[in-house]
């Protein structure tokens, strides 16, 4: 589905693709950004009492717990679906790219990958701060709406056939990054919650 908002595939719909991936960017970080302010919210109201080193603790175990879930191929809970590639003819741009970037900005609307978005809501949670909260929230949606803008350029088809071949042999090493750096995380920061 995302592999169909670049500036082609929007010409054809008689879209302009910046706004769309302006709306999609948008809906993304909105979406992020309220969930991570009511989880962080919630944490002024239930855990601001932990300390630093417990919450840091807490987070770094669950950061580590995502690794090995992720390493060992253990599908996350979540929903079975992806968005509704069928708005993409039937409304404008704007309207399917705002609402597929408030889906996949949430982080649960939509077929979950990877166990570390369970661990970054816990970390919203413990950081106990609408405001800190709400600031990695801003980056995941951010993070997020990288696949739209970096299609940017496929303006004609041998583009846009290079760009799904190396996003396929990207999958693998991208997958390894991820769980490596989600376990480095994981790793300082039971370090830190020890120490």
């Amino acid at each position: 589905m995302l592999s169909s908002i670049h500036p082609l595939g929007e010409r054809s719909r008689q879209n302009r693709w910046v706004l769309t991936a302006a709306a999609f960017t948008i809906g993304s970080i909105l979406s992020a950004l309220a969930i991570a302010a009511a989880f962080g919210w919630i944490g002024t109201r239930t855990v601001a009492g932990l300390s630093t080193e417990t919450a840091i603790l807490l987070l770094g175990i669950s950061f580590g717990a995502s690794a090995l879930l992720d390493a060992f191929r253990v599908d996350p809970p979540g929903p079975e679906r992806q968005v509704n590639e069928s708005w993409i003819g039937a409304f404008r741009g704007w309207v399917y790219g705002g609402a597929f970037g408030l889906q996949l900005g949430s982080g649960i609307a939509t077929y979950v990958v990877t166990w570390s978005v369970y661990a970054t809501f816990l970390s919203y949670l413990l950081l106990a701060s609408v405001t800190q909260a709400a600031l990695v929230g801003l980056v995941f949606g951010l993070g997020r709406s990288v696949s739209v803008i970096a299609a940017g350029y496929i303006d004609r088809p041998s583009r846009l056939t290079a760009f799904n071949r190396k996003l396929a042999q990207l999958g693998p090493p991208f997958r390894t990054a991820t769980v490596t750096s989600v376990a480095l995380i994981g790793v300082a920061a039971m370090t830190v919650g020890i120490i």
